[in-house]
């Protein structure tokens, strides 16, 4: 397959751009519609298996059915030469797997955003009886510009098709395996909300739930095993948010969203003012039942001792239960008739739920709630999860008392954080540009590295600030960017009277351009002359090295 030049007299292969089990997957040009494609290519000696050609046929089939933004086009299906191959989309990025590993786990909008997108995918697909059955970030294609292209149909299944199971073989990947699968059971839209489910997850962490050394492992604890929460990795992704995905990844599918739809208007919403305190959802887990059992007889002895003692001071605390109902009737009555205030009682008052409110309306609550003008301070912060001009948080929080004395802390959205990407590959003075034109307050530290071959400032490494890195753009901090330079060198007299072969090996290894004059092997002088700074500035420049 490597040496494939061009397919079916039109497409002009130009680079092997993935492998996968069964097929090869190329980047090449249309050349009568003049564009960029990929085509994938079943591997010639698997086109001999029935099941292998009916599982590629049934990807381009299933895929060329489809027509959404988020999944990859099919443009051509055929057979040349006996090769089968399909034409697709090329899509110019990396695998949402890719990303992950890349940057680890990822802030929960941008989270959403994805999830958002690969979940309209799959209804899109479901509306066609089509069920993925292989859903995971291997097969989620990202785009620069963040939009996701799911792809892959190779083991896609309409509902109402002939199985591709051979000896009851589970297919899909272990670790984004429903568990009705890794029984046998007959594939649903639900195999594809649990792996939705668990690609959520991922994006949160950044690493799957479950693990082990063999699919058989895995499998078995996608059956057995709760799924981990995933507020316990980040404890500032909300409740709604995990609810999601312990919804999507349920065991029992009768708990499990029915459709992917349910799970789209959840991730649409989950951020609504009327989900933030939810709690946790609770999901049927047979493995963690216990046995309830009786009293036993040892504890019912203390028990009736116990009951004798309450007897005698029963009447005592009836009498006071009494005088306390009294009381509190008539302090009722009087905070009714607006005689006492509830709100203000003993100078505080309770701090209201102001959070994601614009400044000016939580102000206004505040005020309403018994506080002052004068009281309320406002801090700027920068946050992905609020507008800006919004109420991030506020101090003391929500339902905690307070008195007119007390200082009350409004943090407000400024804007978004700053996204640090990989600059690696990139050139110093556009990094520079790129960071004064956004307004950024990075400062940049240099460390140059000789490296033959390479233009100067290329950057080779970056320190300090990680790729998915979030910071505030408002805030000095600090990038390190390891960067090409020119080679250079100390011209010393220990050059004078050594071996020609020796000290032109050891310059060239260092990148450095060496010229001899003379036919001996002894070096007797040198150009430029002892004492000067020699830096290898092109191929134009050079060390004249003389013998005799």
């Amino acid at each position: 397959m490597a040496m494939i030049k061009e397919i079916a007299n039109r497409y002009q292969i130009l680079s092997l751009i993935g492998q996968g089990g069964m097929a090869d997957v190329y980047r090449a040009k249309d050349k009568i519609l003049d564009r960029v494609v990929a085509i994938k290519v079943l591997r010639s000696k698997l086109s001999e298996d029935p099941m292998v050609l009916v599982r590629f046929q049934r990807e381009a089939s299933a895929a060329s059915r489809l027509s959404h933004p988020n999944v990859v086009d099919i443009y051509d299906v055929g057979e040349y030469e006996g090769m089968h191959y399909i034409v697709m989309e090329y899509v110019r990025g990396r695998t949402l797997k890719q990303l992950i590993m890349q940057r680890g786990a990822l802030n929960f909008t941008e989270a959403l955003d994805i999830m958002k997108q690969l979940v309209g995918a799959v209804i899109a697909a479901h509306q066609k009886n089509i069920i993925h059955r292989d859903i995971k970030p291997q097969n989620v294609l990202i785009k620069d510009d963040g939009t996701i292209k799911i792809t892959d149909f190779g083991i896609a299944v309409a509902s109402d098709s002939v199985q591709l199971t051979l000896n009851n073989a589970v297919m899909g990947s272990a670790h984004y395996l429903a568990p009705e699968t890794a029984q046998g059971k007959e594939p649903t839209e639900q195999v594809d909300i649990y792996s939705l489910g668990i690609v959520f997850y991922e994006l949160l962490t950044g690493t799957v739930p479950f693990k082990g050394q063999t699919p058989t492992e895995i499998a078995i604890q996608h059956l057995r095993v709760s799924m981990p929460y995933v507020r316990d990795f980040n404890p500032s992704i909300p409740q709604s948010v995990e609810n999601i995905i312990l919804k999507a990844t349920a065991k029992d599918p009768l708990e499990r969203y029915a459709h992917a739809s349910d799970m789209l208007y959840d991730l649409e919403h989950c951020r609504d003012r009327d989900q933030r305190g939810v709690g946790r959802l609770q999901l049927k887990n047979p493995s963690t039942q216990e046995s309830q059992t009786g009293p036993s007889k040892s504890k019912t002895g203390k028990e009736d001792k116990e009951r004798k003692h309450s007897s005698k001071t029963f009447g005592v605390l009836a009498g006071i239960c009494v005088a306390l109902i009294v009381c509190l009737s008539a302090f009722f009555v009087l905070s009714l008739s607006g005689t006492i205030s509830l709100g203000g009682l003993f100078g505080q008052y309770t701090i209201p739920d102001v959070v994601e409110m614009s400044e000016e309306e939580a102000k206004e609550t505040l005020v309403e709630a018994g506080f002052t003008q004068d009281q309320i301070k406002v801090e700027k912060e920068a946050s992905d999860s609020v507008e800006v001009d919004h109420v991030i948080s506020v101090s003391p929080e929500e339902g905690q008392k307070a008195s007119q004395e007390d200082s009350i802390i409004l943090t407000i959205c400024k804007g978004p954080t700053y996204l640090i990407q990989d600059y690696t590959g990139q050139y110093l003075s556009d990094i520079e540009a790129q960071f004064k034109e956004e307004g950024l307050h990075i400062q940049i530290k240099v460390e140059e590295k000789a490296m033959a071959n390479t233009n100067p400032g290329y950057i080779l490494e970056q320190k300090g600030l990680k790729v998915g890195d979030r910071i505030d753009p408002d805030e000095e901090t600090t990038i390190t960017f390891v960067v090409a330079a020119y080679p250079s060198i100390e011209i010393t007299a220990d050059l004078i009277g050594r071996n020609y072969d020796e000290v032109y090996e050891e310059l060239n290894a260092m990148g450095i351009a060496v010229a001899r004059s003379g036919s001996g092997s002894t070096i007797v002088d040198v150009s430029p002359s002892i004492g000067t700074t020699y830096v290898q500035e092109g191929s134009d420049s050079y060390i004249t090295l003389y013998t005799e």
